[in-house]
């Protein structure tokens, strides 16, 4: 039986890992969402090079309840989801979630309630760098 799992983590994220903690042969639908660094961001006035992630001491106690109230509101699904924290070069992934169901309909409505709220809820504030060598803080 998939058990799944939810942190925040300073280590590389592995999709393969995501998918292979909710899978099970009783889930027909595999759902991911993969959120990766990228070269430019609406609050930068140049390219963007690198992200520093910070994370607020209760950040991985606070995705473990969201996943909880998640998966109260999607009974029938299984979870995983992982954010990165620390130094994260343009390409590097900084939040994976895979949502598992029987049904795909289950699976993509809980994937995209877990993805919001994690970003809208889960205090975790980036340090963004541009290639002029400047840097700004996006999200406190």
């Amino acid at each position: 039986m998939a058990a799944g799992f939810a942190r925040v983590t300073q280590s590389p994220l592995d999709v393969g890992e995501h998918i292979s903690a909710v899978s099970d042969a009783t889930h027909g639908a595999v759902v991911t969402f993969i959120g990766q660094v990228r070269d430019h961001d609406p609050d930068a006035t140049g390219r963007v090079t690198g992200l520093d992630y910070s994370a607020h001491p209760d950040a991985g106690r606070l995705i473990g309840e969201i996943a909880d109230r998640v998966r109260g509101q999607h009974p029938l699904v299984v979870l995983a989801v992982s954010h990165r924290i620390g130094h994260l070069d343009v390409g590097d992934l900084a939040l994976v979630a895979a949502v598992a169901s029987a049904h795909r309909g289950d699976a993509f409505a809980a994937c995209e309630s877990l993805v919001e709220t994690v970003k809208a809820e889960v205090p975790i504030w980036k340090k963004q760098y541009e290639v002029d060598g400047t840097n700004s803080w996006v999200g406190l």
